[in-house]
């Protein structure tokens, strides 16, 4: 079967994203685990936590602001298209930074989900949700991102292809051992990679 969807994440992927994650988590106290920043907030103290979500919500939207997408990140969205396969946004960040996103940058996705709208990767659902909303099963998808993040939740969802794109030193003990994945050092050499994938299978 080939591909038929592309999941992509937003930071570090599509999105070139200033903010350093791992001082946000050494501000906010938290070590650099395999759970997302928002899941951390959700144990603390309702004070903390309000906290927490603000300094989170500020560091999203200069994210936003002082961000722009990843070289390529536009031809390969539209090559995709062309060729006949849906792309969605799947990020773990707030639906408000997502969009503030593509307003600055119209990118051609089809649908977007938030950590408003599914479960936060490596939740398996995360990527499980959307394709069901798009009437795609995980064996003809491929995601695209580039955190264990990604990675956890495609393996954990059974989808066909895994790409991650400069993936960080830090991650990379928190990658399942035995994941398959193709990686790539860029957003051209997803493109050429997802090229073989689309036209050979």
């Amino acid at each position: 079967m080939g591909l038929k969807a592309v999941l992509f994440d937003m930071d570090g992927t599509i999105w070139e994203n200033p903010v350093d994650w791992a001082e946000v988590r050494a501000e906010l106290g938290l070590g650099l685990d395999g759970l997302p920043i928002f899941q951390h907030l959700r144990r603390l103290t309702p004070e903390e936590r309000r906290r927490g979500e603000d300094l989170l919500r500020a560091y999203e939207a200069r994210g936003v602001e002082a961000g722009r997408p990843a070289p390529g990140a536009g031809e390969l969205i539209e090559f995709l298209r062309q060729s006949g396969l849906v792309c969605a946004l799947v990020t773990n960040n707030s639906r408000e930074s997502a969009l503030g996103v593509l307003r600055r940058h119209p990118l051609p996705f089809d649908q977007v989900f938030a950590r408003e709208d599914v479960p936060m990767k490596p939740d398996p659902r995360a990527f499980l949700i959307p394709l069901s909303q798009l009437g795609i099963p995980p064996q003809e998808a491929c995601v695209v991102g580039d955190s264990h993040l990604d990675l956890i939740a495609a393996s954990r969802a059974n989808v066909a292809e895994v790409i991650l794109v400069a993936p960080r030193d830090w991650m990379r003990p928190l990658f399942p051992e035995g994941t398959r994945f193709h990686e790539v050092p860029n957003l051209y050499a997803a493109k050429a990679l997802l090229a073989k994938l689309v036209h050979h299978g």
